[in-house]
Formats: C-alpha cells, structure tokens, sequence
C-alpha cells in the first residue's frame, strides 16, 4: 500500500537564484496528465475537503507555505508542511486531505496521473470511511 510521502526534487543551486525540475520517469511516480494551482486564498480558508478513487497527486508549494492536512478512516490526522519549491507531497489513491494555514501570497501546484473526473471524487468523508473499513 503507497502512503503519502515527501518526494525531494533536484534543487541545482545558483548564484544568480535556484532552479528544481520535474522530468518523467525520474522524480515522480507517474506520468502527469493534468495540472492545476490554487493561489488568492483568503486567510482562514480551506481548500480540498476530499479524495479520489483512483487519482494519486503530488502537491507542492511553489511560493509561500500551507499544510496538506491528511485524515484516514479512524480520524487520525498526519499534517505535512509544505514551505519549499523542491519538496513534493506524493499523494496516493484514497487519501483524504485538505489544505490549510496558507501564507499570503502562497501558490500550490498539483500534478495528476488523471484527467479530471467528477465521479472520481469523494466528496463526504462518512462514504470515505465506510469504503475503507
């Protein structure tokens, strides 16, 4: 079973500033099929609330900071903090999480292995539960 876990990104440093890649096969465990961000997130707010059949993710902040929030089926919570751009947080199917205490001016990435799928999601954590007892 895959568990949500910090991939570390190549971080070439430089004097004249930093540079981190993604390339397939070699920093991630899929191939990307979709991406989106989320950034102008008002103080106080969450985002995410959910989990996905059979999508697995890898969140990473490539501005500011925000927690990735992790819940399983016994509501035990495993926070992961994400601050820095060469850091991701590979998320597999079936993982509940949601975002939170996100910095002003904070940015998101988050890349796929799925287009987008509405049926995909599940959406109330009740169902998330009983699907995993």
């Amino acid at each position: 079973m895959l568990l949500p876990q910090i991939i570390q990104l190549p971080k070439i440093t430089d004097p004249r500033g930093n540079l981190t890649f993604l390339q397939n096969p070699d920093q991630l465990p899929f191939v990307i099929k979709r991406t989106f961000w989320t950034y102008d997130v008002p103080g106080g707010e969450t985002r995410g609330g959910h989990a996905y059949r059979s999508q697995q993710e890898i969140i990473i902040a490539l501005s500011g900071s925000f927690d990735v929030v992790i819940t399983n089926q016994n509501n035990e919570q495993q926070i992961f903090s994400l601050n820095r751009s060469y850091y991701g947080l590979f998320l597999p199917a079936n993982t509940w999480r949601h975002m939170q205490n996100f910095s002003t001016n904070s940015l998101s990435l988050h890349l796929s292995d799925s287009l987008f799928n509405k049926e995909d999601y599940i959406r109330e954590f009740e169902t998330f539960q009983k699907n995993n007892l």
